[in-house]
């Protein structure tokens, strides 16, 4: 159960980090049909209740079977790291009808009765009106699951890729493959991904490769993308086992002593590179609130912080995290 992606000297030279704030709509859908996936995201789905039982997901569901195709027009590869849901959307909905059409009966294929069912034969009959109908529903499942999410999911990505921008430098493309995910593997000039269905390899023709974390892929490494897609490697994000925290809950008493309650509950939150409004919403303190005591803890030496495209990210510094009595972000 492999992918091969064979790359070229010129795919090397097109590799790239990206997020999607369309992929993890699409990917929280499919993680409201797999209850094995619940258990990582428990606070979400508790929250997104009433407004996912408004939707009717199934004309997305029957695009994303259990094992095989999910179809690549309802998330294509995204043009960047920075772009937002609007300009994904919008991509979505040009998509050529003959180019839907092909991708819909690949992933109905692998779907039980897919082919046969009355909406998969709708579909395939009118691939015009499926794009058209799948981007309006993509639209309101972003609207009611992801959107109200999206900073904090938005700034622990942000910080993934920040993370792993500085580690491809420091050790090169061949180490930071193994370190993306257990299940990725670089040799003679292919990356091999162990989690798909049957054996598939794919000579790249010079497109090269995007790299991206998501949160709702969590655990899984996901490769793919037909063509004429761009070719994506979608690995799980760092640091997810805070993310839907509410408050720091393992503050030490002592150092809530020296520093006060709200410092030293920011402190211990920052496992990971995170934003102003991510920390807010995280402990639920105001923004303004938490930008004073960051700037607080940055100027004593606890913290740093570096721009990552519209967000301030903040990290602890060496001795923050001895404070804060951890070994520091999680791998």
């Amino acid at each position: 159960m492999v992918l091969r992606l064979v790359l070229g000297e010129s795919d090397l030279l097109r590799c790239r980090f990206a997020l999607s704030p369309l992929w993890e709509t699409q990917q929280a859908v499919r993680t409201l049909a797999r209850p094995e996936h619940h258990g990582y995201h428990l606070p979400w789905l508790r929250r997104t209740r009433e407004a996912a039982a408004g939707l009717d997901l199934a004309p997305l569901w029957l695009l994303m079977p259990q094992r095989g195709h999910g179809a690549d027009l309802i998330s294509p590869p995204p043009i960047g790291p920075t772009a937002s849901f609007a300009e994904e959307i919008a991509r979505v909905r040009a998509t050529d009808p003959e180019i839907a059409r092909a991708d819909i009966a690949k992933s109905l294929a692998d779907q039980p009765d897919g082919l046969a069912s009355a909406r998969g034969r709708a579909m395939l009959a009118d691939p015009a009106r499926a794009v058209r109908d799948l981007a309006d529903l993509l639209e309101r499942a972003w609207e009611a699951l992801i959107e109200p999410e999206w900073p904090r999911l938005r700034a622990l990505l942000e910080a993934d890729v920040a993370y792993h921008s500085r580690r491809l430098a420091e050790v090169g493309f061949e180490r930071l493959i193994g370190e993306l995910s257990p299940r990725l593997r670089w040799a003679d000039s292919t990356l091999t991904i162990t989690n798909t269905k049957g054996e598939h390899s794919r000579v790249l023709d010079g497109s090269g490769v995007v790299l991206m974390p998501s949160v709702f892929t969590w655990p899984e490494t996901v490769g793919g993308y037909d063509e004429p897609w761009q070719p994506a490697v979608i690995y799980p994000v760092r640091g997810i086992g805070g993310l839907w925290a509410e408050r720091a809950d393992r503050t030490p008493a002592a150092l809530a002593r020296l520093l006060g309650r709200a410092r030293a509950d920011i402190l211990c939150a920052l496992t990971e590179p995170a934003a102003t409004t991510t920390l807010a919403g995280r402990l639920s303190l105001a923004p303004s609130s938490v930008s004073a005591h960051l700037s607080a803890l940055r100027g004593a030496g606890l913290l740093t912080s570096r721009r990552q495209g519209r967000h301030v990210l903040y990290e602890r510094t060496p001795l923050g995290i001895a404070l804060a009595g951890s070994e520091g972000p999680r791998p």
